[in-house]
């Protein structure tokens, strides 16, 4: 700012840069309802007016007086707020494109008129907690402890916008009695979201990728969060650590790590591609270990939207990170998401720095959790009401 000030023909023309990059990038989306095929979705068009308004804050008409820095401050920053205006209609669009994409894999069809009056539900983080047929009891344990239910799960959506659901396909035969089972459960609670897929162990990075593909399309949220349903949260820090970043572009937070690619077929995480991983010994990259993370918006939008071409390893979280190896993401390796079971977080939280997640690295989760959790919870849980306590 000390230097040569900013003409005001410098500035007009960023200004119409930023614009024309804009609308050169939604140009190439954006897809004529009369020449959409089958295998194409029309984007919502509903935001070119906000574009427009982008525009007209462009205004070249503007008065700017050389040598009055005050008076060229005050239009640079304008034209920075239009940037970021920009930005943010790009944003929509995207969490929007989506939507679209995942409705139309659903088998539903919508006219451009009924995907724009489709508003998604507003969250600050969406948590789904992975489970299966048989964990009925974990559920149970998670219900009694961390997880509120009934009318305090409807309130904490309400006014905190904190979503929770068990996350969960159905059976390889439809309608079965375990899809009736769950039917049964999710009729008593409410706590449940079913998506297009088909139970199984090593179908995990699948149901990963359609758990954020189908979450998206339901509620607009600034996180969403995957954590397994043997691991103890306390849901008040959890919102603290997240809001410290909801400023803040792609963000993938968790626990990081980088272990050994496992190329024998009886090691428990066997890796069938090892070869692409390099020599033997070698390690994976550095990705947040399965048991809990986080992915902000754009990162959510970006997995719904490259669904069809992302490559799916054996291990879940290494599919995760593989996903986002190339892209601008700040990862983030918050420890306190991976606190051991007492006495690990018993300690810590005497000493005030109470968890985010608490499990056993051995059991790979909260060991013979439906025993211990209400155990692991009365020593290092924040108490119920931390939740109600912060402010987003």
């Amino acid at each position: 700012m000390r230097g040569k000030p900013f003409s005001a023909k410098a500035i007009f023309v960023l200004c119409i840069a930023s614009f024309l990059a804009g609308s050169l990038f939604t140009n190439q989306n954006w897809t004529h309802p009369s020449r959409a095929k089958d295998n194409r979705i029309a984007v919502i068009p509903h935001h070119v007016t906000k574009l427009q308004e982008v525009k007209q804050d462009c205004d070249p008409k503007r008065k700017l007086v050389e040598g009055k820095p005050g008076d060229i401050m005050g239009e640079v920053h304008k034209t920075h707020e239009a940037i970021r205006s920009l930005e943010s209609t790009m944003s929509t669009l995207e969490m929007e494109l989506a939507v679209a994409r995942t409705v139309q894999s659903n088998g539903q069809h919508y006219s451009l008129e009924k995907l724009a009056n489709h508003t998604l539900q507003k969250a600050f983080v969406v948590i789904g907690i992975n489970t299966a047929f048989s964990s009925r009891k974990r559920r149970d344990s998670l219900r009694q402890t961390w997880m509120p239910k009934g009318e305090k799960l409807k309130k904490l959506e309400k006014e905190k916008g904190i979503v929770i659901r068990f996350v969960i396909g159905h059976s390889a035969t439809p309608g079965g009695v375990l899809d009736r089972a769950v039917d049964l459960e999710d009729a008593e609670h409410k706590d449940f979201l079913r998506l297009k897929h088909v139970e199984g162990y090593h179908e995990l990075s699948t149901k990963t990728r359609l758990y954020f593909s189908t979450a998206v399309s339901i509620w607009d949220a600034e996180f969403y969060l995957k954590v397994d349903d043997d691991v103890h949260l306390n849901l008040g820090m959890l919102m603290s650590t997240l809001a410290k970043y909801r400023s803040k572009p792609r963000i993938y937070i968790g626990c990081m790590k980088s272990g050994p690619v496992l190329s024998q077929k009886e090691d428990k995480y066997y890796e069938p591609e090892y070869w692409k991983f390099g020599e033997d010994g070698n390690k994976y990259f550095r990705h947040a270990t399965g048991q809990l993370y986080a992915i902000s918006k754009d990162l959510a939008a970006y997995i719904s939207i490259n669904s069809p071409i992302l490559h799916r390893y054996a291990n879940e979280d290494v599919s995760l990170g593989s996903w986002l190896l190339g892209l601008e993401v700040e990862l983030v390796d918050e420890r306190s998401m991976c606190c051991g079971t007492p006495p690990d977080c018993e300690w810590k939280a005497q000493a005030g720095n109470v968890c985010v997640a608490s499990f056993d690295w051995s059991c790979s989760g909260i060991c013979n959790s439906v025993r211990r959790m209400k155990v692991v919870h009365d020593s290092c849980g924040e108490g119920e009401g931390a939740v109600w306590n912060v402010d987003l």
